[in-house]
């Protein structure tokens, strides 16, 4: 047994040694055919220049569309946040004037600002430039929605949106539509700008406004709830999300303190008469 086992041993270390030299020889050989390569030509060099010369004209150039859409959406989020803060002028003796004078306002942003968005972006490299344009995207779905929701009560939703930005591309290229996460995002955004407009309306004696307000961001609170799980990881909407619930219950805690503690004051802030009794009750003559 001894024997069979140092026979096999001996065995087996000698078909190494023997097969030692073969793999030498495989390797040197394979290190020489590797050393004689074939020197480059002038032909080879002027390719690679000429590959090299292509990426990088096409590398400048998407660096000058960056900045063009960087520009164009610097100046649609600036012209956005004067929509919306034309909306939150609305009272009740104007309403009809603000709301129209915001809807030219929008309308003057899609023509001059998100059109040159439109032109720069049309094609494939909308996806590549997105960090560029993605913040003045939420804010222009912001303030459409915005307009829509004071003038019908209903959402604006997505396919309107990206409907409406059709004219202003080439048909013959690929168009720059709003993608669904940016709409969502822009969408949270306008659940807090419901809030600051659901106070107003109350401090203004329109409480029945106000808690349409409420209904309406609370629906939209609960569907995106149900949405955002199925999302991939995204924590700028899970941020969002934490913000829209504060919406909410700021909108219900001053809708909740009306009923509950403020019926008496309500009269006097929607009153216009100076000499309206403080507390609703009439003052007693000394």
């Amino acid at each position: 047994m001894l024997y069979s086992s140092c026979r096999h041993l001996l065995s087996s270390s000698s078909l190494m040694a023997a097969t030692k030299p073969h793999r030498v020889h495989q390797i040197v050989g394979a290190s020489l055919l590797s050393s004689s390569k074939k020197p480059r030509t002038m032909a080879t060099n002027c390719i690679m220049k000429e590959e090299f010369t292509k990426y990088a004209d096409y590398l400048n150039e998407l660096n000058d569309k960056r900045e063009r859409v960087v520009k164009a959406s610097r100046d649609v989020t600036m012209n956005s946040k004067k929509v919306i803060f034309q909306v939150h002028r609305i009272s009740k003796d104007n309403k009809e004037e603000v709301l129209a004078k915001a809807e030219n306002d929008l309308a003057a942003v899609t023509d001059q600002y998100i059109s040159r968005l439109v032109k720069e972006l049309q094609g494939a490299d909308f996806w590549k430039l997105r960090r560029a344009y993605t913040f003045a995207v939420q804010e222009y779905v912001e303030a459409a929605t915005l307009c829509r929701f004071c003038k019908t009560g209903t959402l604006l939703n997505l396919a309107e949106i990206n409907a409406s930005l059709l004219p202003l591309s080439d048909q013959s290229i690929e168009p720059l539509q709003i993608n669904v996460l940016d709409y969502l995002l822009g969408l949270s955004d306008l659940t807090g700008e419901l809030m600051r407009l659901a106070i107003g309306r109350i401090s203004d004696g329109e409480v029945e406004y106000a808690e349409k307000i409420c209904r309406f961001v609370r629906d939209i609170y609960r569907e995106l709830t149900l949405l955002v799980p199925l999302m991939d990881d995204n924590s700028e909407m899970k941020k969002k999300m934490e913000t829209m619930l504060q919406s909410v219950v700021k909108i219900e805690n001053a809708c909740f303190s009306v009923h509950v503690r403020g019926s008496e004051y309500i009269p006097l802030l929607g009153s216009s008469d100076p000499d309206y009794p403080l507390f609703g009750v009439p003052d007693f003559e000394s």
